[in-house]
């Protein structure tokens, strides 16, 4: 846990400086919109992650020092063999757990957030999920577990694995010759993450792309069907955590309400997407028909809303920084009250670049929840090193509250009831 807190302190401003880096390209080289809420949203996926992970919340039913205990025939030393054979076998797995993540309903639940921007640019790598609770794929770790690579091996691999997956997030980088036929690049992965009836569902290899090649998912990037980003059921909000939990509260409500007992229990495990028919038909779900023409979401931001959600952004990222420099210092169970309150704040000021009229009530229940936190534990300990920092942190929750309070009720509210009154007039 603290280990990894670490390595995100590092690894944080690398790839928020990336992220920057090629939108300034994009923007100032190649003449191409910004789109900020964007890619606000899709960092903001990116700290849920993060905290999730180094917290630990999640389970795996068979885990994998079990399987290297019970079923291991062979036993690799900690050499440099070990740690490629580790990383092969997670290489491995993450195919076929990527892969089912696609085609089962359940699954695919924990990973439409990876999908749902319709933007395909290194943003947009940092959404993953918070959504999964139980691991349940330790199981294709077995080749490791079988030659006795040491947990600790996977361990060190495993983060490695994950971080080299974020550069071929990009559209800037065009077909790279002879490595198309080794790694996965680009241009495979910008496949893998369009919607065009061609792409979908193809290219789930995470780092050598032999694993579609072998399996039969593989389709090479076509010159004259360029892809379109997104998933085919929209997710239509910003919010992170929203987006995490959209096709299971769909898929709770269709088991809920089909009439067929064998339609509630099959739905789970039926390919990505299938509903019941008695369901479907009366309770039509919006989806993208044609990949080439559909609005994608971008409610009006103004420049004041843009520049306060950069600034709500990166408070964020501060208290992140500060979470990750003294967990060991604040302890459990403390670590999981800060780590909800982060959840909060990003779910709060997503909800203001949704423009929700009511995205000043979940900022006042933050904010008051954070003076508390000022009052009862002096915001973990803050004060003893920095004693000035609770009352600019006191200040920021004051402000904050009274800033998106004017936001919601002086600009949207405003707006909407305009944009009512303009829809009643055109409709008579």
């Amino acid at each position: 846990m603290e280990t990894y807190g670490k390595i995100l302190l590092i690894a944080m401003p690398i790839f928020l400086g990336l992220v920057l880096l090629e939108k300034w390209y994009g923007w100032a080289v190649k003449k191409h919109p910004f789109r900020t809420m964007d890619t606000l949203s899709s960092m903001s996926s990116g700290y849920t992650n993060i905290i999730k992970d180094v917290l630990g919340i999640s389970i795996s039913i068979l885990t994998y020092g079990w399987m290297v205990e019970h079923l291991a025939i062979y036993k690799i030393e900690s050499s440099v063999w070990a740690y490629v054979v580790a990383f092969i076998a997670l290489d491995f797995s993450g195919y076929w757990v990527h892969r089912l993540s696609h085609e089962i309903n359940f699954f695919w639940n924990k990973h439409a957030i990876h999908h749902s921007s319709e933007e395909f640019d290194l943003a947009c790598a940092l959404r993953q999920s918070i959504s999964s609770f139980v691991n349940l794929f330790t199981i294709f770790l077995l080749p490791a577990a079988l030659l006795g690579v040491d947990p600790q091996v996977i361990a060190v691999v495993a983060p490695l694995h994950l971080f080299a997956q974020f550069w071929y997030h990009t559209v800037y980088i065009g077909k790279m010759g002879i490595l198309e036929h080794i790694i996965v690049t680009p241009s495979h992965h910008r496949v893998h993450h369009a919607l065009n009836p061609e792409y979908l569902d193809k290219n789930h290899s995470q780092i050598f792309i032999i694993w579609d090649k072998l399996f039969g998912t593989f389709q090479e990037e076509l010159p004259d069907v360029p892809p379109v980003y997104g998933i085919t059921r929209p997710a239509h909000t910003w919010n992170p955590i929203k987006i995490n939990f959209q096709h299971l509260w769909l898929l709770i409500q269709d088991a809920y309400r089909t009439q067929s007992w064998r339609d509630k229990l099959r739905i789970w495990w039926m390919p990505t997407g299938w509903r019941p028919a008695d369901v479907m038909e009366k309770y039509p779900v919006a989806k993208i028909e044609d990949p080439y023409h559909f609005q994608k979401y971008a409610p009006p931001a103004s420049k004041k809303l843009l520049v306060w959600t950069w600034f709500q952004f990166l408070f964020t990222f501060a208290l992140i920084n500060y979470f990750f420099l003294h967990i060991a210092q604040i302890g459990s169970p403390l670590i999981f009250v800060y780590g909800g309150f982060i959840f909060l704040s990003v779910f709060a000021y997503t909800e203001l670049m949704d423009r929700n009229p009511y995205a000043w009530i979940w900022e006042g229940v933050k904010n008051a929840i954070g003076l508390w936190l000022i009052y009862q534990t002096e915001w973990f300990g803050m004060s003893t090193s920095l004693p000035w920092a609770t009352f600019v942190l006191a200040g920021y929750f004051l402000t904050s509250t009274l800033i998106v309070w004017m936001f919601s009720k002086l600009q949207i509210e405003k707006e909407t009831d305009t944009h009512y009154q303009e829809e009643s007039v055109l409709s008579h």
